[in-house]
C-alpha cells in the first residue's frame, strides 16, 4: 500500500504544533499515528521523523521502555548519513538519560563523527549535546568544557531557539561545575532573552536562576521563581517538569530552614526512589529529611548504601551528587561506615563543585563534606586543610549559607600551630615563616587543582599549566622552550601565535575586566588587562591577520608563550595574586625559567593525594 503522503505530512505537522503548544499527550499520539502510517507505506524517512519526535519526551533517570529498540531498528537500516547522525544522537541521549553512559558513549561518538563529516551546524549541535549527555561523569569535565564551547559556536546562528537554549544550559552547567560565576550570570542572561521566544526557555530561566539566588540567600525571590516555572510548564512540554519543581521547592526549603516544607517533600522523594529504584533520588531524600529534622528517616535512606553498593555506583552525572548527599546525611546521623567509604571515594576530587544534573540545585563543594568527614575520622590535618579550602571558595563566590554553616562546625586541630618542613615527595621549596603554599597539580579526569592553600580552584587541562608545572618544579633553572613544547607540537607546520579558542577566551576576559574596572579601578585588574592586550596585539599582523612563525626554535618559543599566557589569564581570573606572581616570575623565550622570590617564598605542591608514593 502506498503511503498517504498528505496524511503523513499532516500528522507530523500537527504533532509539531501540539508539542510547540504545550500539549505533550496530543503530540505523542500524533507521532504514534504518523509512525503507523509511515510503516504501512514503507516510508523510512517518515518513520524516522515520527520516532525522533517520540524520543523528545523521555524523562531523566527513568527506564526508556521500548524507545531504544525503535530507534535502533531504524538506525540499523538507514543509509542516509544525516538521518543516521540524528538517530545515533537520539539513542545516545536515550541511554544517557537512563543512566547507561556505557551504552550511550559509542553512539554519541558515531553521531559526532558523522556530523563533523557533513559539516551541518544543526546536526553538529545535536551530536555535541548527545556527547555531553553521554560524558557527564566525574572524570569527563575537561571534555565537557571543550564540547560546551563547541556547542555554543555551532548553535550561535541556528534559528531554532531550543538548540540555542540547550547550548546555554550546557554552558551554565559547566560553569557551575567550575564555579565560574561570571559565566553563570552570562548564561542566565541569555536564557532570559530566549524566554522571550519560548515558554520552554522561560521554564529553564526560572528554574536555573533559583540556585544562583539561593547562593546569595535571596530567599524573597524564591516563591516568584517557582510560580513562574509552574506557569511556564503549563504552556510548554517539559518531560522533567514535575521533578524540577519538586527540587526547587525541596532545596529552597532546606536552605531556608523550612522544616514543614521539607517534611512535605520528603515522602515524595522517598516514594519516587522506591517506585523507580533511583539511587540519586534516594540520596537526595536523605538530605530533604535532614531538613525536616527527621534523622531517623535520613538514616533509613542511606542505610542501603553499603561499601559494595558505593563502589559499584555508576560514574555518571549523578555520582558526585549521590556521594555528597550521602556524606551529608551520614555526618548528621553518625554513620561511620558510610563516612569512611565516601571520604575515600571523594578525596581524589577535592575542590570540586557538586551540582545536580541540569544545574537545578547546587550542593556545595567536596572540600566542605570532606572536612567534616575527616574530623569525624580523626584526621585533624586533613579536616583543617579541606575546611580552609571550602571556606575560601564560599567566600570567593559569596555562598553565604554554605560559609556560615561550615563556620558553625568546630574547627579541627590547633589552627594556631605553625607548619614546618622541607622538600617532601609532593612539594618543592621549604615551608617556613612567611612561605605561601600553592597547589599546581593534576587531578583525576584531566583537571588541575590550582591556587593557594585554602583558596584552591579547579581548571581544565591546559598546555600552559603543564609548562608552569615543569618550570616551578625546577626553580631558577633555564628550560628550553623546545623541551617544554614537545616534539609532536613543534613539528607542526607554521604555527599561529593565537588559536581561535584562545583568542575568543582572551577577548571575553578583556570584556569582563572592562566591566570590573568600571566598578572598581584596581591596579591588579589594570595589569592583567594590559598583559592580555599586549599579547593579543602580538598575535596579529597587519590588518588583524593571524601571525604565524616558521623555524623550529621559534615555533617552540611561540607555542610555549601562547600556552603560558592563556593559562596565566585563567589563573589570574580566579586568583589575581597568584596570576601576578607567576606573570612577574616566569620568563619565556627560547629559554624559559621560573625565578623564585627569596623575600616572598612559595612552597609548591606539585602532586595530589592520589599521586603520593
Amino acid at each position: 500500500m502506498a503511503t498517504d503522503l498528505s496524511s503523513l505530512e499532516s500528522l507530523l505537522a500537527r504533532a509539531e504544533l501540539a508539542w510547540a503548544g504545550g500539549d505533550g499527550p496530543a503530540a505523542m499520539a500524533l507521532w504514534e499515528r504518523a509512525d503507523a502510517v509511515a510503516s504501512d507505506g514503507d516510508d523510512l524517512r517518515g518513520r524516522v521523523a515520527a520516532v525522533l519526535g517520540l524520543a523528545r519526551s523521555q524523562p531523566y533517570n527513568l527506564s526508556p521502555g521500548t524507545l531504544p529498540i525503535r530507534l535502533r531498528a531504524l538506525y540499523d537500516v538507514v543509509d542516509d548519513r544525516a538521518l543516521r547522525a540524528r538517530l545515533a544522537a537520539a539513542l545516545a541521549r536515550c541511554w544517557a538519560y537512563a543512566n547507561e553512559s556505557r551504552r550511550a558513549s559509542p553512539l554519541a561518538a558515531e553521531a559526532l563523527q558523522l556530523a563533523e563529516q557533513l559539516d551541518e551546524p544543526a546536526l553538529l549541535a545535536g551530536a555535541l549535546d548527545a556527547s555531553l549527555a553521554s560524558h557527564w561523569g566525574p572524570d569527563d569535565l575537561a571534555l565537557r568544557r571543550d564540547w560546551a564551547i563547541r556547542l555554543g559556536d555551532a548553535a550561535a546562528y541556528l534559528a531554532d531557539p531550543d538548540a540555542r537554549l540547550q547550548a546555554e544550559l550546557w554552558s551554565l552547567t559547566v560553569a557551575w561545575e567550575v564555579l565560574d560565576l561570571p559565566r553563570m550570570h552570562r548564561s542566565i542572561r541569555v536564557i532570559e532573552q530566549l524566554a522571550e521566544e519560548s515558554s520552554r526557555a522561560e521554564f529553564f530561566a526560572a528554574s536555573r536562576r533559583l540556585p544562583l539566588e539561593l547562593l546569595r540567600m535571596n530567599l524573597e525571590v524564591v516563591p516568584a521563581l517557582i510560580e513562574r516555572a509552574v506557569a511556564a510548564a503549563e504552556r510548554a512540554v517539559i518531560p522533567d517538569a514535575a521533578a524540577v519543581l519538586h527540587a526547587m521547592r525541596a532545596f529552597s526549603a532546606v536552605a531556608a530552614g523550612d522544616r514543614a516544607e521539607c517534611a512535605a517533600e520528603g515522602p515524595v522523594y522517598e516514594q519516587y526512589a522506591a517506585d523507580f529504584g533511583v539511587a540519586t533520588v534516594r540520596a537526595e531524600a536523605a538530605v530533604v529529611w535532614l531538613g525536616a529534622g527527621r534523622l531517623d528517616k535520613a538514616a533509613e535512606m542511606i542505610g542501603v548504601f553499603t561499601p559494595a553498593v558505593l563502589a559499584d555506583l555508576p560514574r555518571d552525572s549523578d555520582w558526585f551528587l549521590v556521594l555528597q548527599c550521602l556524606l551529608e546525611a551520614a555526618l548528621a546521623v553518625g554513620d561511620r561506615e558510610v563516612i569512611t567509604s565516601v571520604v575515600a571515594l571523594l578525596e581524589p576530587y577535592a575542590g570540586r563543585s557538586v551540582v545536580n544534573a541540569g544545574a537545578v540545585a547546587w550542593h556545595g563543594v567536596t572540600d566542605d563534606t570532606l572536612a567534616r568527614g575527616y574530623a569525624v575520622l580523626g584526621d585533624a590535618d586533613a579536616a583543617e586543610r579541606h575546611r580552609d579550602a571550602a571556606l575560601a571558595t564560599y567566600e570567593r563566590i559569596g555562598a553565604v549559607w554554605w560559609r556560615d554553616r561550615l563556620r558553625g562546625e568546630p574547627a579541627s586541630g590547633d589552627r594556631a600551630r605553625g607548619r614546618t618542613g622541607g622538600v617532601g615527595p609532593r612539594g618543592v621549596g621549604r615551608v617556613g615563616a612567611g612561605a605561601v603554599t600553592v597547589h599546581l597539580h593534576r587531578q583525576p579526569g584531566g583537571l588541575w587543582l590550582v591556587g593557594r592553600e585554602g583558596a584552591t580552584f579547579v581548571l581544565p587541562q591546559l598546555r600552559g599549566l603543564a609548562h608552569l608545572h615543569t618550570l616551578v618544579g625546577r626553580p631558577d633553572t633555564d628550560v628550553p622552550a623546545i623541551r617544554l613544547g614537545g616534539a609532536a607540537e613543534i613539528r607542526q607546520g607554521s604555527l599561529e601565535v593565537l588559536d581561535d579558542e584562545s583568542r575568543r577566551f582572551l577577548a571575553a576576559r578583556l570584556a569582563e575586566l572592562d566591566a570590573e574596572l568600571a566598578e572598581d579601578d584596581r591596579a591588579d585588574l589594570r595589569e592583567e588587562r594590559s598583559a592580555i592586550e599586549t599579547y593579543l596585539a602580538g598575535g596579529s599582523g597587519l590588518g588583524g591577520r593571524h601571525r604565524s612563525t616558521g623555524s623550529v626554535d621559534e615555533r617552540a618559543r611561540v607555542a610555549v608563550r601562547k600556552a603560558i599566557v592563556a593559562a596565566l589569564a585563567r589563573i589570574a581570573e580566579a586568583d589575581p595574586w597568584l596570576g601576578r606572581h607567576l606573570r612577574d616570575r616566569v620568563r619565556t623565550g627560547l629559554q624559559c625559567r621560573y625565578e623564585s622570590d627569596r623575600d616572598h617564598p612559595v612552597h609548591w605542591i606539585l602532586a595530589g593525594a592520589a599521586e603520593k608514593p
